[in-house]
Parts: C-alpha cells; sequence; structure tokens
C-alpha cells in the first residue's frame, strides 16, 4: 500500500497574496484543485495527507473539504524533511503500514493521475526521485531556473540534490532538476529522516538530503523522468502568469 503526503504548508508571501500559496488561484481555481484531482483520479490514496500550517489548516481544509483528507499541522515552518517527518504519528496510527511513501507538492498542478500511479506503483529499498532534463532555462523553462540540480557521479548514479541557493556556479549549469516529487520505502524513510541536519543557507532540514543520505548508505536512488511541463512548480507572480499561459482548460 502507498500512501500520498502532499506538502501545503506554504504561504503565499512570494505570490503577493494573503491567502496560503496553494490557494493563490490559476485560471480562476486554487492551484491544489488540480493536484487533487490528479491524486484522485490515479486510485492511489482514498485519503491522502496534506500537510498545512496553523494558520492555514482552516481556510485549507474549508477551501477542499469536497475531497477526503487527512490533515496533518506541521506547528514550525522548518523545511520541507521536517514536515514529512510530521506525519510520521498520523501513518503509525494507521491499522495497515504503507509500504511506500509518496511525496508530492501542492503548488504543482500539471502533475498527471497517470504519473502517480506509475511513481507509485515502485518499490525502492530506499527511495525514487521523478526529475526533469530541460535544453536550457529560456522562455517558460525560466521557471526551472532556481530548482535544485540533480548532481550525479562519473557512474551516472544518482549522489544528492544541491538547492539552487546552496549551488556552485558549476552546478548551477546543470540541466537535470528537481521537481520534488519522492517516492520511499517507508521503514527506511522515518529511520533516517531523524537523521537531517540543517547546516546550509535556509536553516532548514531539506528532504532532498535523504538522497545523500542514501547514497552514502549504498543504495541505488532510482529515477523515473518527467516531461518539464507536467513537472512545472508555482513560486512567484512570474511562474503563476507562465502557467496560466501554458494552462489548457
Amino acid at each position: 500500500m502507498t500512501r500520498i503526503i502532499i506538502l501545503a504548508a506554504g504561504k503565499g508571501t512570494r505570490m503577493n497574496s494573503e491567502l496560503p500559496k496553494v490557494l493563490v488561484p490559476l485560471k480562476n481555481r486554487p492551484m491544489i484543485k488540480y493536484l487533487m484531482d490528479s491524486v484522485v483520479a490515479s486510485q492511489v490514496d482514498t485519503r491522502p495527507i496534506v500537510i498545512v500550517s496553523p494558520d492555514n489548516k482552516e481556510i485549507i481544509s474549508q477551501e477542499l473539504k469536497e475531497y477526503n483528507i487527512e490533515y496533518v499541522v506541521q506547528d514550525k515552518q522548518l523545511g520541507t524533511g521536517h514536515a514529512v517527518a510530521c506525519a510520521q504519528v498520523a501513518l503509525d496510527n494507521n491499522d495497515v503500514k504503507p509500504t511506500a511513501i509518496l511525496v508530492l507538492y501542492g503548488d504543482h498542478p500539471f502533475l498527471k493521475s497517470e504519473s502517480i500511479k506509475i511513481f507509485s506503483s515502485l518499490a525502492p529499498e530506499a527511495l525514487t526521485i521523478m526529475p526533469t532534463s530541460l535544453p536550457d532555462f529560456e522562455g517558460w523553462r525560466e521557471n526551472f531556473r532556481r530548482w535544485g540540480r540533480i548532481i550525479r557521479g562519473a557512474n551516472g548514479r544518482v549522489e544528492k540534490i544541491v538547492e539552487f541557493k546552496d549551488s556552485s556556479e558549476e552546478e548551477k549549469l546543470i540541466s537535470e532538476v528537481n521537481p520534488g516529487f519522492m517516492c520511499f520505502n517507508t521503514t527506511w524513510l522515518f529511520e533516517n529522516i531523524k537523521t537531517l541536519q540543517n547546516n546550509n543557507n535556509q536553516q532548514e532540514y531539506y528532504l532532498t538530503d535523504m538522497v545523500s543520505i542514501a547514497f552514502e548508505q549504498g543504495y541505488e536512488v532510482g529515477t523515473v523522468n518527467i516531461e518539464p511541463h507536467e513537472a512545472m512548480g508555482i513560486n512567484s507572480l512570474d511562474e503563476l502568469n507562465t502557467a496560466e499561459n501554458l494552462i489548457s482548460l
């Protein structure tokens, strides 16, 4: 069994909005609803977990009342790794423990149900990621410029993900980037997520650091490539405008 965790605790500050980021409208509809529709259509998890903040739980749960959702509150905004760790208690309270955890983001409206099905069918020993590769960062692909870079070794194996703010000028030239989607072996995830450190520019616990942990333990980090348009996330008004020009309703 696979459970889905959707991260949705972020504020809409960079969107110049008082709304939580995931509720900022895309074509007059909260962007998270596009993802929720894909999750429902995938039939992977009949009651996905949405991670919210104390400030936005009420408004998000009201906006998403048509969906069957389990909410978990991230009391402090300490990063994506901390957000996923907050879900452990809820998952441990389930009668049946999931074998895999699929982590998605509420500000990625273009992810298709078919991709969620494919990703959820995996059975990683540690984790699998879903990167996207770009020819460049021009035009609408500018949206991806500030994403984390996939770092591969000489043998092509994924060794780590470096967030843009922590990357060198050479690493910023890498055009294989990380949308953030990850599929974890549940046991491995919660045995290791407690070892995350926050010694980075943001002083946050990055979920992406789980990749280097897996690599250092000798696991091969699997990849399932996704088409750039489907991978697109929205973090600013410029990116929202780009998405609105691309979306087809």
